[in-house]
């Protein structure tokens, strides 16, 4: 008989397959699995060695799955998955999270760069939970927080009203983009008094980034001039690479493969905070307490931005 040992190593050996299978490459699935590269290797070789057949093609550091790896990806990641979620499926079984609903608002800049990794970690953990998302401005969503139509937002904040708690948990630095051919780009050292001599394209009025922008060159007493007013920031970085103006992002929004030249601006800006907003005295449901500490756990694994 085998010992007992050698169950566990297969559910490892699957877990790395699985991963690695997932994102398309032996580093990233390292990373997810917080172990080492060569470590997630040699479990696919163990794999391999042990099945007699090739699972992945590899091109440089990208991998793709054989026919043969497809059919144990197909076999194996309900296993790995259901391994995985056991915890939270059965904490949800004693806590009475099998059903119910959860109301989260934030910002379109929250949902589309932030809670994508919280949500699908949510709802993988929780099946019978129906999550809505409302994608709101702040104003909006402070009202459906008082109001009682969202448990919980995700966002940012600069002045916290007396009756909200604010539970910042995330902060990414001030980035000054502009098109490649723009004559910043080739700069240096980029000041105040260079980036008040062009034109900004910003979001509404309303919302925070320009009420930041606003304070800082009042502290340096200078002013700006807003070319065009848009909303979201994929629309701004499109114009932006058009050669349209220049503007201020928070570096949760680049992925770094935009045609943008990015400057760091953290001499001038203040770095921005992003986490969960409570009222104070909030009794929260089981699926709005889950998350919450699903979104403090998670971002403790977080590496340092």
């Amino acid at each position: 008989m085998k010992p007992l040992h050698y169950k566990y190593n297969r559910l490892q050996q699957l877990r790395g397959f699985c991963y690695a299978a997932r994102t398309g490459s032996i580093t990233r699935a390292a990373e997810q699995l917080m172990l080492s590269q060569p470590s997630v290797s040699l479990q696919i070789k163990a794999l391999e060695r042990e099945l007699k057949t090739k699972l992945f093609e590899r091109h440089g550091s990208k991998i793709t799955l054989t026919p043969e790896g497809k059919i144990l990806w197909e076999q194996s990641w309900p296993l790995v998955e259901g391994i995985e979620t056991l915890p939270g499926r059965f904490a949800a079984r004693c806590a009475g999270l099998e059903s119910g609903r959860l109301d989260i608002a934030a910002g379109e800049s929250t949902i589309l760069y932030i809670l994508p990794k919280y949500i699908e970690k949510f709802m993988r953990a929780y099946p019978g939970i129906e999550v809505k998302l409302h994608n709101v401005t702040g104003r909006d969503g402070m009202t459906m927080l008082r109001n009682g139509e969202a448990e919980v937002i995700v966002g940012s904040m600069i002045d916290v009203p007396h009756d909200i708690d604010y539970r910042p948990s995330l902060s990414f630095d001030p980035m000054l983009i502009v098109s490649l051919d723009h004559p910043l780009a080739k700069k240096k050292h980029v000041s105040m008094k260079d980036i008040a001599k062009h034109p900004f394209i910003l979001p509404p009025r309303r919302l925070t980034t320009w009420r930041v922008i606003e304070l800082v060159f009042q502290q340096h007493q200078l002013t700006f001039e807003v070319s065009l007013e848009a909303g979201g920031w994929e629309i701004i970085k499109k114009y932006v690479g058009l050669g349209l103006g220049i503007s201020i992002v928070t570096s949760i929004c680049l992925t770094g493969a935009e045609p943008l030249a990015v400057i760091p601006m953290r001499e001038f800006f203040p770095q921005r905070t992003y986490g969960v907003v409570l009222r104070k005295g909030q009794r929260l449901s089981p699926a709005a307490q889950r998350f919450v500490e699903l979104f403090k756990q998670t971002d403790a694994d977080r590496p340092a931005r």
